[in-house]
This record gives structure tokens, C-alpha cells and sequence, in this order.
């Protein structure tokens, strides 16, 4: 028991909301180019509304500018040997020369982490007797996010 007036009538409407929606985005034949104006500016990005290009820089100046404000920035760099967790009653019973077991193993690279994220591996040097890292391997993004995921 279907009723084929209906979605015959449902069929209409469509094409009638489809020829509607055509009619409104096609520019009348004879309108001014000022007409046209207000829905290209609707048409164009966000992004170009927000952000707008800085003036009097070619865009070669404006990236070479934008890369030396971040030059300067400071960051903190650690290197990690391994790690441990251990009781506060144990923490307590520490003294000079207790020696703590780290979970890293003995000629295992160490990390090196940038604000707390992993970026590369290296090992111990000494440099003019103070201690230094010799960058063995770079994290790239990928392997980032590998190790983040099998945290």
C-alpha cells in the first residue's frame, strides 16, 4: 500500500528547492558588479577576515621576521638517564653514597627532552670536563607519537 503521489510530490519540491537555490547563487544578468560584492566576501575564507597580512613586508620578510621572534625563546632541555619510583619511607633512609636503581639499563642511550617532550636520543661525553650529549638519534613526529601512544 504505497502511495506514489506523495514521493512523486516530495520529487517536486526538491527540484523546486534546487532550482530555487540555483536562482539565488547565479548573479542576476543585469546586476552591477557591486551585487556580487556581498556573496563573494561571504564566499571567501575566514581566515582572510581574521588574520589580516601584515603591512608593508613582502611575505620573503614577513616568514624570515616571524622565525627570528621565535629564535630567542627560551626552552629547557633535559637529558634523562632512567627512571624509579620509591617509597617516601625509602626516600627518607636515603644518604651519601645509597646508590637508587633506575629502570634504564647500563649503555642504554639516554633522553633528551625539550618542555618535557621526547626529541632525541644521545650518550654521555665529557667536553672539556664538564659533561655534555652527543646526539645519536633525532625523534621525528612520527615515532612521537608511536611512543606517546604505547605510553
Amino acid at each position: 500500500m504505497t502511495d506514489n503521489t506523495s514521493s512523486g510530490g516530495d520529487m517536486d519540491d526538491w527540484a523546486a528547492a534546487l532550482a530555487e537555490q540555483t536562482a539565488a547563487a547565479a548573479p542576476p544578468p543585469a546586476a552591477p558588479q557591486q551585487a556580487t560584492a556581498p556573496a563573494m566576501a561571504a564566499a571567501s575564507p575566514a581566515g582572510a577576515q581574521v588574520f589580516q597580512p601584515l603591512q608593508g613586508a613582502p611575505a620573503s620578510v614577513s616568514t624570515s621576521v616571524e622565525i627570528e621572534r621565535i629564535l630567542d625563546v627560551p626552552v629547557q632541555l633535559m637529558a634523562e638517564i632512567g627512571r624509579t619510583r620509591i617509597t617516601i619511607k625509602n626516600l627518607l633512609q636515603l644518604s651519601q653514597g645509597s646508590v637508587v636503581e633506575l629502570d634504564a639499563l647500563a649503555g642504554q642511550p639516554l633522553d633528551v627532552l625539550i618542555n618535557g617532550y621526547l626529541i632525541a636520543q644521545g650518550e654521555v661525553v665529557v667536553v672539556n670536563e664538564k659533561y655534555g650529549i652527543r646526539l645519536t638519534d633525532i625523534v621525528t613526529p612520527s615515532e612521537r607519537m608511536q611512543k606517546l601512544s604505547r605510553s
